[in-house]
């Protein structure tokens, strides 16, 4: 009869209940004259075998977790994107982990045998896990108290511990990882040959100022590729391994020498190096040739987070072979860019030599007064700051942050000089960079759309805000904006438009018409001086008014009473309309006519993309940073080398427009880029100012290269307040022009130095041959009565009246 599997596990146990009856006698007895031996040694073996069936469950658990052989012999390692400028330089990485990768077969023989000497005596014996090492450890470094014995994981641990990193356990947590480590390098071991290993190896491990990888640590600290490395240089990198920080080749030179000496011995003790070599190669002083390769101060550290951005928004469209999406981070893309570091060091320079100069003149400008005015101002600002947020966070009362704030501590600050080590409390730092001035600058090819040059502030480590792309009002660098469209609807460039000073009735209410008198407003807004504030009177920066002005001459003299009455002739709107169109896409532009002054908030990347217009003879192309965007492998991932353009403006009238900033720069708000910079070629352009001098412009261009400059401060109130120094033409205008002469001065684009414009037809060139400006009959009359009265004379000898008859008497 078949019995069922309850029958038979129960005579089972019936069984093993009859073998183990005599066990259970004499343990009855021994426990009945010894029960407190029988207590512990029955809780030992309940804790005992808890204990390995913990430990069974955690290996167990352990080796599961990691990957298996197949998995890791397609482990990838962190790749640095690198960005290359258009004249092939690198400019710089991307990373989470600073690392290139190189292959074996590149990396020197004496760099293996250093790495195994000193990390790993027996890595070529041993399948991942050193037994006997654990003992050594054990015994000298645990026992004996001896460090020289070294550690006790092998290079396939380290690796390991490299490629994954340790995970936070709730409990047991380092001898968990210890053990996932151990599993790891036994699989390792099987999924890669020896050399491979340690190719992997020195790929990943982390040296001295978080640069990863052997080509990476042998060009930062050597300007040298592996390949190029010496015995007494790659003893020196791995003797760095055993610490990074405190052996740091920078900041601890004398530790590195001593160290390198120590892995040449251990070189002699395994056969790598003879006694002779090693001699010699002590008495070699440690010879760096430090190249940072990656840090803020480099060059273009604003273009390059600029970059980052767009990187991020441009690689959303774009998937790996595994459906992956593209990280700069880690996939070792080669990004090449339109940044040129010539031009871009020449902006820098021209930045730096103009700001040492005006910052000084700003603070002299403030001496013993608050630029800020309300001290509320910094108490604002204070609150912004990354040190009051961190109190608030951490619970700290105000009080309590108000006196950290008061308290003086040793700091470092900005300052045009060189960082400065100061004494000063936190509401005085934040008071001292309230009043620094800031600059963006940009310069771009306006038939490729290739921005060659990108400043975005005074220094990156101190400002991380960008103002390339700051919208700030724009004053009267819009103007152009507004003529071109002018002449698009028909307006005569050589009408003589009088300069009136008019003011416009309910402009607050939409209604822009010319006040007069008779006029009614039924819900006036007066204020108690009596002005009507719905009215709106544009006044000119100088205050003159009389005569009449050619569109040249209004523009040339950035007349704002003409420029208005344009903007009323032409439609707001369709000024707007083509704003849209020359580039100024992502700012507000209110429908209101004193946009025509710049009362807009635009940023200087819009601005240089419409100037850029006028400097392309009416085509509109988009500015570009990328040029292309290659894979680890090379493989063409994006390009951008030839970039779609459109006709927005017609040529005759982009080319009028250029002839009026032509003027600008040579007879109007901008002439000092002649008499004072002494730029004597082709260019135009046109100066900008807001309201309060608080934002001064310049945007110009030459045939080939257009560029413009913002200055200001971060707040508005951080301005000069009297428009000799606070206008356009003092401020934003001098970079523009130390920058273009540099460049004009340079070899490499001597052919740009004698470009010219293109000429206008004769019947265009006709048609602009008029007076720039015509005077009233008030001032011809008092020009003819100052020419032919006693006035004229008086003037030429004072103190003395003169008469016809020649006689002279005292005044």
């Amino acid at each position: 009869m078949i019995k069922s599997w309850r029958e038979r596990l129960r005579a089972a146990g019936t069984d093993w209940n009859e073998r183990l009856a005599p066990y259970r006698e004499r343990w009855g007895r021994f426990a009945e004259k010894n029960p407190l031996t029988a207590w512990v040694i029955k809780w030992l073996s309940i804790i005992g075998g808890s204990g390995l069936i913990l430990l069974f469950i955690v290996v167990q658990s352990v080796f599961w977790s990691v990957p298996s052989v197949r998995q890791l012999r397609n482990v990838q390692t962190e790749h640095a994107s690198e960005i290359f400028s258009a004249d092939g330089v690198l400019l710089g990485r991307y990373f989470n982990e600073n690392r290139t990768v190189v292959d074996y077969e590149q990396i020197p023989q004496h760099i293996l045998d250093a790495l195994v000497a000193t990390e790993d005596e027996r890595f070529y014996k041993h399948g991942g896990v050193d037994y006997r090492s654990w003992g050594r450890v054990f015994y000298r470094t645990i026992l004996q108290g001896d460090e020289s014995g070294g550690g006790g994981s092998t290079i396939s641990q380290q690796l390991a511990k490299n490629l994954f990193k340790r995970k936070a356990y709730r409990f047991l947590s380092l001898p968990r990882n210890k053990l996932r480590e151990v599993a790891i390098a036994i699989r390792l071991e099987r999924a890669y040959t020896k050399q491979e290993i340690l190719a992997l190896y020195l790929n990943t491990v982390p040296f001295s100022e978080n640069v990863f990888g052997i080509d990476v640590a042998t060009r930062r600290f050597f300007s040298k590729t592996p390949k190029e490395l010496t015995i007494e240089e790659a003893a020196s990198l791995v003797g760095t391994l055993k610490a990074t920080t405190y052996y740091s080749p920078t900041q601890f030179p004398d530790r590195v020498l001593e160290r390198r000496n120590v892995v040449l011995r251990q070189m002699v003790k395994n056969n790598y190096i003879n006694t002779s070599l090693r001699d010699s190669l002590e008495k070699l002083p440690l010879t760096l040739c430090y190249n940072p390769g990656v840090n803020n101060l480099g060059l273009a550290p604003y273009f390059k987070e600029f970059l980052r951005q767009e990187l991020n928004e441009i690689l959303k469209d774009y998937k790996k072979p595994n459906g992956e999406s593209y990280d700069i981070f880690k996939d070792g893309l080669r990004i090449y860019t339109t940044l040129d570091t010539r031009m871009q060091r020449m902006a820098e320079e021209a930045v730096q030599e103009h700001f040492t100069q005006m910052q000084r003149t700003f603070e002299e400008h403030w001496r013993g007064q608050k630029p800020w005015g309300d001290d509320a101002v910094i108490e604002s600002a204070m609150k912004q700051s990354d040190r009051y947020k961190k109190l608030k966070a951490a619970g700290v009362s105000e009080a309590k942050i108000k006196e950290i704030f008061n308290k003086k501590t040793p700091m470092t600050v900005f300052s045009w000089d060189g960082d400065k080590q100061v004494e000063m409390s936190p509401l005085d730092s934040v008071k001292y960079y309230f009043c620094i001035m800031q600059v963006g600058f940009m310069a771009m090819e306006p038939y490729t759309g290739y921005i060659r040059a990108w400043v975005g502030g005074v220094d990156f480590d101190y400002f991380k805000y960008d103002h390339v792309k700051a919208k700030r009002q724009v004053g009267s660098a819009f103007k152009p904006i507004v003529y071109t469209e002018a002449l698009r609807r028909g307006i005569d460039p050589c009408e003589q438009i009088p300069n009136d000073l008019i003011l416009y009735h309910e402009y607050e209410k939409g209604d822009w018409a010319v006040k007069t008198w008779r006029r009614e407003d039924p819900d006036p807004h007066i204020a108690p001086d009596g002005r009507d504030e719905d009215d709106w009177l544009p006044q000119n920066a100088d205050g003159k008014y009389g005569g009449s002005y050619s569109m040249e001459g209004a523009l040339t003299n950035s007349v704002n009473t003409i420029t208005v009455k344009l903007i009323m002739q032409a439609g707001v709107q369709n000024v707007i309309d083509l704003a849209r169109k020359m580039g100024i896409v992502n700012s507000e532009i209110p429908t209101e006519p004193s946009i025509a002054l710049g009362s807009a908030g635009i940023s200087l990347y819009e601005m240089v993309t419409a100037f850029s217009v006028f400097a392309s003879r009416g085509r509109q192309v988009v500015p570009s940073a990328i040029q292309r965007i290659e894979t680890y492998d090379g493989k063409v991932l994006v390009s951008y080398e030839k970039l779609p353009t459109e006709q927005v403006i017609d040529t005759l009238t982009a080319d009028m427009v250029t002839k009026m900033m032509q003027s600008v720069t040579s007879y109007g708000t901008a002439s000092r880029i002649r008499w004072k910079y002494g730029l004597l070629n082709p260019l135009a352009g046109k100066t900008g100012t807001s309201q309060h001098h608080a934002d001064g412009w310049f945007i110009g261009f030459i045939p080939n290269l257009v560029a413009g400059a913002w200055v200001g401060g971060d707040s508005p109130l951080v301005r000069f307040r009297n428009y000799q120094n606070g206008q356009g033409a003092a401020t934003a205008l001098p970079v523009w022009a130390l920058f273009m002469k540099r460049v004009l001065d340079d070899p490499a684009f001597a052919e740009w130095k004698n470009a010219e414009f293109p000429k206008l037809p004769p019947e265009i060139s006709r048609q602009l041959d008029c007076p720039l400006r015509i005077k009233s009959p008030e001032e011809l009359l008092q020009d003819s009565l100052l020419q032919d009265s006693l006035l004229q004379l008086e003037l030429e000898n004072p103190g003395q009246l003169l008469i016809p008859d020649g006689n002279q008497f005292d005044n």
